[in-house]
């Protein structure tokens, strides 16, 4: 009996996770499986052997991942490769051989001409070898980095042209309309370079369609990419730049993508500049993690090289709010789960917020330290690790398998002012619960105020989570103090059982640090007042 409804479970789940599909995600999706099983394509075509690299100069500058003696460091794991270099090397993990395959490390800043060609010689050699390196996103972005460091150097090599030219080629004909979302994008972004460097006018119209009809989708009114992860943003962000960058500086096709990037790269700007807190980091919300996309001020000083000129944005349709005064900044996240059809990197975090107080963060968000489909990811997904309220074992938004959501949670009512946000959202509707989540902020305190429409049989418990910065907490009663922060958190009467506990939180992937939390348990209603 209990087989029979876990099975009922999981086909409920597969049932909701699916029914927010887009047709073209399924049919893509049997259409790729069966394309691979029947059809082994080798994807060979010839091109013009003078083919001249194309115009590429950027100020932006990489982060160092190869440090020489065939030693790469991702994901903050280091690997020194004995004899020869192992392009498929998975002990790390895919997200690790994916970034071996990305060849970013050709346009860090310590890297030669020679050693750079070496390693591109080496990975043609190895290519019939090759598994994740073939796959279409990671093509995407190793055409990026092949072509902008040939056209830096300003090498014409038949061999690797060929090379390169098969892989665009290979790409054409796999475009990841499964996935759709930010895959497809980086398709279309990688393809507008394949298509400048080999002056490919087939090339050229599929990136042109991807991006006029991508970005306009997926780039929201006030800007944000619309899968809502503040890091998936600034990587975007950066292939937009580096777009509007190639077009600018290269007269073929008249420029005629020139405005639309232009406007594109404008919009982003103002939004990412309106959520980075001050000490330009930006909130780790869903799946957003330190060290991995280029920093706000990196990509600020980027554009303005380009010529662009912004003002800070205004947050709207991307359910974000921030709330900045002198004394701290308030970032909540009272919106939907994003882009429905591609949820990958959505935590089950509604009504979360973070909290910088005097340009230092306090409460924050647990962050992202792994890809990999496992009990931590699972974890750093779930509601219990974000600073929102959680009923029994229920999930707001139920995350699973890595990358999955079932049912989601919506905000059925938002209403919000320059000191004031309050958002009531549905993701406890197997109970017939509304949640409401009331900020009313000032100067000197914030009001934090959560209500249920009805009390539950189940516990509901309230989180905080803290910056490892914030080493001494004092609890007396229903008052913590922040000792070294001089900072007074109070809990209404309606509180009981609130405890001090551990969690692991995420400086980058791979790599967590114990820090302190508070779980405050509440029947229907509790409030809680930041004193500064």
């Amino acid at each position: 009996m209990r087989s029979h409804k876990q099975g009922i479970n999981k086909l409920l789940l597969y049932i909701y996770t699916v029914k927010y599909l887009r047709f073209t995600q399924v049919y893509y999706q049997f259409y790729y499986i069966v394309k691979k099983k029947l059809f082994k394509k080798h994807y060979y075509k010839e091109f013009d052997a003078k083919t001249q690299p194309i115009i590429w100069e950027s100020s932006f500058k990489y982060q160092n991942s190869y440090s020489g003696d065939i030693t790469f460091e991702f994901l903050n794991q280091t690997h020194k490769f004995k004899e020869e270099i192992d392009w498929n090397f998975s002990k790390y993990g895919k997200l690790w051989t994916f970034n071996l395959n990305y060849f970013d490390f050709l346009n860090q800043k310590n890297i030669s001409k020679e050693e750079g060609l070496q390693l591109i010689g080496d990975y043609i050699d190895n290519h019939d070898t090759l598994i994740e390196g073939k796959e279409s996103y990671t093509i995407s972005l190793r055409g990026i980095n092949w072509t902008k460091f040939l056209s830096k150097h300003k090498v014409i090599n038949e061999e690797i042209n060929q090379a390169l030219y098969n892989d665009y080629y290979r790409l054409y004909h796999n475009l990841e309309l499964h996935f759709l979302g930010n895959h497809y994008l980086e398709n279309g972004f990688s393809l507008l370079f394949g298509a400048y460097y080999f002056q490919d006018d087939k090339l050229y119209k599929a990136a042109k369609k991807i991006l006029i009809k991508e970005l306009e989708e997926q780039i929201l009114k006030d800007g944000a990419h619309f899968e809502l992860s503040p890091m998936y943003h600034q990587t975007i962000l950066h292939r937009v730049l580096d777009c509007f960058n190639l077009v600018q500086a290269n007269a073929w096709r008249n420029q005629e993508l020139g405005p639309f990037l232009k406007e594109k790269a404008i919009r982003m700007l103002s939004w990412l500049q309106a959520v980075t807190f001050d000490n330009d980091i930006i909130p780790m919300v869903n799946d957003s993690a330190y060290n991995i996309a280029p920093t706000s001020d990196a990509l600020f000083s980027y554009a303005k090289s380009l010529g662009l000129k912004w003002i800070k944005g205004t947050l709207s349709d991307s359910g974000y709010r921030k709330i900045k005064n002198k004394n701290y900044e308030l970032f909540m996240d009272v919106g939907h789960v994003g882009a429905s059809y591609q949820p990958a990197h959505v935590h089950s975090d509604t009504c979360n917020f973070e909290l910088y107080v005097k340009g230092k963060p306090l409460i924050i968000d647990t962050g992202t330290s792994t890809y990999e489909k496992n009990e931590k990811r699972q974890l750093e997904r779930s509601t219990a690790s974000h600073n929102t309220v959680k009923i029994g074992n229920f999930e707001q938004s139920e995350v699973w398998s890595g990358f999955r959501v079932a049912e989601r949670a919506k905000i059925v009512n938002l209403n919000d002012s320059k000191n004031t946000v309050e958002a009531t959202h549905d993701g406890y509707k197997k109970l017939g619960i509304l949640h409401t989540r009331k900020f009313t902020t000032n100067n000197d305190s914030i009001i934090i105020r959560d209500m249920l429409s009805k009390d539950s049989h189940h516990q509901a418990k309230l989180y905080l989570h803290f910056h490892p910065d914030v080493k001494n907490i004092e609890q007396k009663d229903n008052k913590i103090e922040l000792v070294n922060e001089n900072i007074i958190i109070t809990f209404s009467e309606d509180a009981y059982k609130l405890n001090i506990t551990d969690f692991n939180y995420a400086m980058g992937f791979n790599k967590t640090v114990k820090s302190k939390k508070i779980e405050i348990c509440f029947k229907s209603f509790i409030e809680t007042q930041i004193h500064l």
